[in-house]
């Protein structure tokens, strides 16, 4: 067998594995269906979206930390927002932080298709920004944005959070470019290493990547 059959095989073998994973957990709901629908045929980059295993992984974090207020940055669609507030108790909100304001009509038109709507609410421009004017006490933080700055996301927002709280970071295995010296001219990986290293030397919290989807890093506060 020649090494490109070999890599064929495994590359097979994995999408067997993602098949059955997604085959044997809940369905999506239907909004959330179409979101992805929607999503893929009208937004760019569609694979940023959460998608069907990531999604009900939010959904069951959420079910199992019981949070009463959620802040996300990085919206996108709103996929990911929909799936935490399936998560949430009926008098729980989530705040999400969206700096593409031409995205502002298509995330509203998103929520609207959920009976989730009112349990969420969007905030237009810079998380760097909007962290410091937001004023609920979060018990749960879900960073999707800009992953060269996700080290500055986490420095204003651990401060903030109470003791307990959970901070997951997502993408933070970068399609495997985490484990080789990356490019000079790629900041994003080079940020992504730099938050990796620090965050495991900080003692103020307990941590563990997952291996799902592109990497989610679960985080909580000592």
């Amino acid at each position: 067998m020649t090494l490109k059959m070999i890599q064929e095989e495994e590359a097979s073998r994995e999408q067997r594995i993602d098949d059955y994973i997604a085959s044997h957990s809940d369905e999506q709901p239907p909004w959330l269906v179409q979101n992805y629908r929607e999503t893929a045929l009208h937004v760019i980059n569609p694979r940023m979206a959460s998608g069907h295993v990531q999604g009900r992984v939010l959904k069951m974090i959420t079910r199992m930390i019981k949070p009463k207020n959620i802040l996300e940055i990085g919206t996108f669609t709103g996929y990911s927002a929909l799936c935490f507030a399936e998560g949430l108790p009926k008098d729980g909100h989530v705040d999400t932080l969206e700096i593409n304001d031409e995205q502002e009509s298509f995330i509203h038109k998103m929520l609207a298709l959920s009976p989730f709507e009112d349990q969420i609410t969007l905030h237009l421009g810079d998380a760097l920004d909007l962290i410091p004017q937001l004023k609920p006490s979060y018990d749960l933080v879900f960073m999707d944005a800009d992953k060269r700055l996700y080290q500055q996301y986490y420095d204003l927002l651990l401060p903030k959070l109470p003791h307990g709280a959970f901070i997951l970071a997502d993408n933070t295995l970068w399609d495997g470019k985490v484990i080789s010296p990356p490019h000079k001219m790629d900041a994003q990986t080079q940020a992504l290493i730099a938050f990796n290293t620090a965050l495991k030397e900080d003692k103020r919290v307990e941590k563990v990547i997952l291996p799902i989807r592109d990497g989610l890093t679960l985080v909580y506060k000592i």
